[in-house]
């Protein structure tokens, strides 16, 4: 189920500046359009966790697609998938898994340059991917939301703040020319370096909330196009969830229910997704 109408609202919604909650199952997804998300994104750490598996493309990508078609089939929203590193060494490979999600209903996708050891991929080589996967898109005739994520602030690159941003720079330029649409920077989170590397880049950036960093509106107001959750809200699930373990194991209390009832998550699921 190919959806450029999807896609097309994602774009508009990053125009608009956008918070992005992000997804692991077909219950989160649901949960996150009621709440009133106006796209949804996945977390590949939260996925590949409700799989069984750590993160970092140890789940098998047939796994990850069965995930991603749940997600897409529980919500009504516009979904954008963590393709993580496209799950392929090669610009054709990841063109393949990036046509397999587009016909699964997905209309954005996140790419990144990290590599499985931790160290960051040539830009040379991940520019060649990148535009694999727009002209994956492109033949389908779906305007994919392209966010390449670089991860020069995540594994600390460089010696020097001032070479990281650097880099930083020489990577967004060469992703944005390679038909990117936002260049993603997880683990930014100061407002005036975000500030100036949306003005050195020319084109939108996104960003991570992180605990202890500043909230959302903050770094949309700094210049940031996207501000995504990442496995923050599957983490915060099952603290809550230990918790409540804890207390039923230790002085037996009956576990709480603050969210919503059985019968409203039955709702949900004896009709199709629609928009509220």
């Amino acid at each position: 189920m190919i959806r450029p109408d999807h896609a097309r609202t994602l774009h508009l919604a990053h125009r608009e500046g956008l918070i992005l909650p992000n997804a692991w199952d077909a219950a989160s997804a649901r949960t996150l359009e009621y709440a009133g998300a106006p796209a949804i994104g996945t977390t590949s750490a939260g996925i590949a966790f409700a799989l069984g598996y750590p993160d970092g493309q140890a789940a098998p990508v047939e796994d990850l697609l069965d995930a991603l078609a749940r997600i897409v089939r529980a919500t009504s929203r516009p979904v954008t998938a963590d393709l993580e590193g496209g799950y392929a060494q090669a610009p054709d490979g990841v063109a393949r898994i990036v046509t397999r999600a587009l016909h699964l209903g997905v209309v954005g996708l996140n790419l990144e340059d990290a590599t499985d050891t931790g160290t960051l991929r040539p830009v040379e080589d991940q520019t060649l991917r990148l535009r694999a996967a727009r002209h994956a898109a492109d033949t389908l005739g779906v305007p994919a939301y392209l966010n390449a994520r670089t991860d020069t602030y995540l594994v600390g690159f460089g010696a020097t703040p001032t070479k990281r941003f650097a880099e930083t720079v020489r990577r967004g330029r060469a992703y944005l020319h390679a038909g990117a649409d936002s260049v993603f920077v997880p683990g930014l989170t100061d407002p005036d370096t975000l500030r100036e590397l949306r003005a050195a880049l020319g084109g939108p950036v996104s960003v991570m909330l992180l605990p202890g960093g500043p909230d959302a509106p903050t770094l949309l107001r700094a210049g940031a196009s996207r501000v995504s959750t990442g496995p923050a809200l599957m983490l915060a699930a099952l603290g809550h969830t230990l918790t409540l373990t804890r207390d039923l194991l230790g002085p037996g209390t009956p576990p709480a229910t603050p969210g919503p009832s059985y019968a409203q998550v039955q709702g949900w699921f004896s009709r199709p997704p629609t928009a509220h």
